[in-house]
């Protein structure tokens, strides 16, 4: 064997072992002698029935929406081998994804980057907010969010939550903590339908949210309906926030925005040709639209044109950029693995990719 060889079988093998070990995810640890409480949705809390008969319009039935298609993916289970092909100006071939984080519980639907490079995390679970930093170390930035669920920060630095406990609300946590709205033409809004889901906050103060439809509260609180035949989950502002997109099954809808905040021209933007109903939402410098679903994360260019779609190893909810510069792709994942080795459906990962695209830098999220 020459000395040749050696070198470059050891150079193989080590670049093996750091590829196995960015790729590599630790098991969750096993479940506490004494779990925590659970927080509760608001259809699950005991005193939804007595609520929702105080609607004066009853709402649709639980899983129903005006256009009749699926919300968000249903991941697969166990992790899966994945190959990234190069999209033009937005990542590069053999791109990889590294696990950052894990726990079990209903958590993290709707992350959101911040400006100094860390990440916010949902805990639906445990109504609270979860910081992760750059250097993997969490914090709890903000408990008691009654159930909360989605996160979005507005261009002015306002952090808003959807609350998903009984008597749900959109909450600002930040710069002052107080309820935005909790009410539509008079009736709580759980008698609009089932939970507030995803959110994208504007300039002016006020919240763009789906809820078995697409609302806006505007910063005074009053709460409009919009759509036709749509089944919404995910929802995002153009950084320009003169146009609103939303998730409806296997495709993308959008609307104009008026100076008003109202909303114009509900149409059918983009297919989501690389498979799956689309979830959550994130924008790019350039204005792709980055949807996540069951295969990956699929890319939508300013103009509804399908770029393409980056494979993840689990199917994932939610997206946002982050990190220095925002060239850092996040994504939200379901399902992990106990300390036995068993997959766990009910458990949140946040994997991270390095992009050639990032994010738009005038916004915070």
């Amino acid at each position: 064997m020459t000395r040749k060889w050696i070198l470059a079988f050891a150079v193989c093998v080590v670049g093996s072992v750091f590829v196995w070990g960015q790729d590599r995810v630790p098991n969750l640890p096993a479940p506490p002698a004494n779990p925590p409480a659970i927080s509760l949705q608001a259809p699950a809390d005991p005193g939804f029935a007595a609520l929702i008969a105080t609607c004066r319009t009853s709402p649709p039935p639980r899983g129903a929406g005006p256009g009749g298609r699926g919300g968000g993916p249903q991941p697969p289970p166990g992790p899966r081998e994945y190959t990234v092909t190069a999209i033009s100006g937005v990542i590069d071939a053999g791109a990889r994804w590294t696990f950052l984080w894990q726990e079990a519980g209903n958590n993290g639907d709707g992350i959101v980057g911040t400006n100094d490079g860390a990440l916010l995390i949902a805990q639906n679970d445990k109504s609270s907010v979860l910081r992760l930093d750059a250097n993997g170390s969490t914090s709890t930035v903000y408990s008691d969010t009654h159930t909360g669920g989605s996160l979005s920060i507005s261009a002015k630095g306002g952090v808003f939550i959807v609350q998903r406990g009984l008597k749900t609300a959109i909450m600002q946590l930040a710069p002052r903590r107080a309820v935005l709205a909790n009410s539509h033409q008079g009736d709580p809004l759980e008698c609009a339908g089932t939970n507030p889901n995803d959110l994208s906050a504007d300039s002016r103060g006020g919240v763009y949210f789906t809820q078995v439809g697409v609302f806006y509260a505007n910063s005074q609180g009053v709460v409009a309906r919009y759509g036709m035949n749509i089944t919404p989950n995910g929802i995002i502002l153009s950084a320009d926030e003169k146009r609103l997109y939303v998730t409806n099954g296997p495709t993308l809808a959008a609307f104009d925005v008026q100076p008003d905040g109202s909303l114009t021209n509900q149409r059918e933007f983009a297919n989501l040709d690389g498979g799956g109903n689309g979830d959550g939402l994130a924008i790019d410098a350039a204005g792709r639209i980055y949807v996540t679903s069951n295969p990956g994360v699929q890319v939508i260019s300013p103009e509804g044109k399908y770029l393409g779609i980056i494979p993840a190893p689990r199917g994932v909810i939610s997206v946002a950029f982050g990190g220095k510069d925002k060239k850092t792709l996040y994504v939200l994942a379901r399902g992990a693995k106990d300390a036995n080795g068993a997959e766990v459906a009910n458990a949140a990962q946040v994997y991270s990719i390095q992009m050639l695209a990032h994010g738009y830098m005038g916004r915070a999220k």
